[in-house]
């Protein structure tokens, strides 16, 4: 064998290793959700599909077969730590992968929150019995499953809540007043409940004059009855075990009404529940962790709603300015 061949084949030894390592490496951080998805129906051409910004992010996923949780853990070691399970927005017919799931996840695990990016299935009749339980069969199965690995991820399977962005914010809502709901069976007998709620601009109802239609319509077809109407209109399923809430819209928003997040902020207080909401003048919708204006300030609204929760401990001098305001 001569000298090039010898360097040729050493080279590609070494790209293979590191090609190896390197996806090896991308994809431990993600799990499958489920050993065997329920309510599935096979369908050989229904792939899904990615789009990559100009960062090489993925930044937009349709057609969701596998579920995964992507795992953004904290680096806090000394004692059990609050998770978040976050639901990307995108109108149940693609996921915001990077502007409301991987970012947000990166921010939360600043502030020393375990957070898990859920890639949920899309409403679709292609590839589920009832594709109207399929969003919420993702989500229960998600706390269960960071319930059930609470010790290995070194969390406190008391404080694992639900965080959804638009139509996510929807899956969210639902989970925290649906969570009960026999969707599936479950391997055992681990709670679905989210401990707390952060909702932002989230749709919450299905009635005409309120909701996003295109989410309506993807999650429950063009003719659903009233009374699948008045099921997924959450501000109406609120009950006294709904989980705390943080709450956050603009009220310029032109896509989802700021009325869903007020209705459900009356429904829970009126169910005495735990609930902070914060409204801003301007924004629009899908601004994500906040642009120009006043809404920029909800991620710090949120770290001081989950720090009083006791849900996230402030650094001192963050305390102490806390209490000179």
């Amino acid at each position: 064998m001569t000298e090039s061949n010898i360097l040729s084949k050493k080279a590609s030894s070494l790209i293979l290793f590191f090609g190896m390592s390197i996806s090896s490496f991308s994809q431990s951080n993600e799990i499958k959700l489920w050993d065997k998805i329920p309510n599935s129906i096979e369908a050989k051409g229904y792939l899904e599909e990615t789009r990559i910004d100009k960062d090489y992010n993925v930044s937009i996923i349709q057609k969701v077969t596998e579920p995964t949780l992507k795992c953004f853990l904290t680096n806090n070691k000394g004692g059990k730590n609050t998770a978040v399970i976050i639901c990307p927005g995108g109108a149940y017919s693609h996921l915001s992968h990077e502007d409301e799931g991987d970012k947000v996840a990166k921010w939360l695990q600043s502030i020393g929150v375990s957070a898990f990016v859920l890639k949920y299935r899309l409403p679709s009749d292609v590839i589920m019995e009832n594709k109207t339980i399929g969003p919420l069969q993702d989500a229960q199965e998600a706390i269960r499953t960071l319930r059930r690995n609470a010790d290995k991820w070194n969390l406190d399977a008391s404080k694992i809540g639900i965080m959804g962005f638009s139509a996510g914010g929807h899956l969210a809502s639902t989970l925290s007043t649906h969570y009960n709901d026999k969707v599936y069976e479950s391997k055992d007998n681990t709670s679905a409940r989210p401990d707390f709620s952060i909702l932002i601009y989230p749709v919450i109802s299905m009635e005409d004059g309120i909701t996003h239609r295109g989410s309506k319509e993807n999650l429950l077809g063009k003719n659903a009855s009233s009374e699948m109407i008045a099921k997924y209109s959450n501000e109406k399923q609120v009950t006294k075990t709904t989980p705390k809430t943080f709450l956050m819209h603009a009220t310029d928003d032109k896509s989802v009404p700021v009325e869903n997040s007020i209705n459900y902020y009356l429904a829970l207080k009126q169910n005495k529940v735990p609930v902070e909401m914060h409204l801003y003048e301007n924004g629009g919708h899908g601004f994500g962790l906040g642009i120009e204006g006043t809404n920029k300030n909800w991620p710090n609204a949120c770290e001081k709603w989950l720090a009083e929760n006791d849900l996230i401990k402030i650094p001192s001098e963050v305390a102490v300015n806390l209490k000179k305001e």
